[in-house]
């Protein structure tokens, strides 16, 4: 790994009116220049990289190739589509509140408090979901 080991862009940033999206393949783009952050390397290609190629209907080995082989977001998001699950914009809102909304009140919520625990972040009350968690965790604001 290089001396340069960043997190990938915001969680909340958005291809096509979809989050978290562009950090997918942001992730993808640092760890084939060797410059992910350690942090961020376990989770490659599971959790929400995972539940977003779902939804997208495309596997993620697919996805990355796209992205290595130099797709822009914008493309990659064309491509999923085009050799994807085309969804009905109400199931897209869902998927997006699920994304947004995970560790709260549901399943993952003893696991978010697990890793608040873990870390600096043990008295923060505004961290209510994995993605207030991770925006914290690499230094941004909510």
């Amino acid at each position: 790994m290089s001396d340069t080991a960043v997190f990938a862009c915001s969680a909340l940033n958005e291809t096509d009116g979809l989050p978290y999206f562009p950090r997918l393949c942001d992730k993808i783009r640092l760890m084939e220049a060797g410059n992910l952050h350690p942090d961020l390397q376990g989770n490659l290609g599971v959790g929400m990289d995972l539940w977003t190629c779902q939804f997208l209907g495309v596997e993620y080995a697919d996805l990355k190739a796209q992205i290595i082989a130099g797709a822009s977001d914008e493309e990659a998001m064309a491509w999923a589509k085009e050799n994807g699950i085309t969804r009905p914009e109400f199931e897209k809102e869902w998927f997006i509140s699920y994304l947004k909304n995970r560790g709260f009140r549901d399943d993952m919520s003893a696991r978010l408090a697990e890793r608040k625990k873990e870390s600096a972040h043990t008295d923060r009350d505004d961290i209510h979901s994995f993605m207030d968690y991770i925006e914290i965790d690499e230094g941004r604001t909510l």
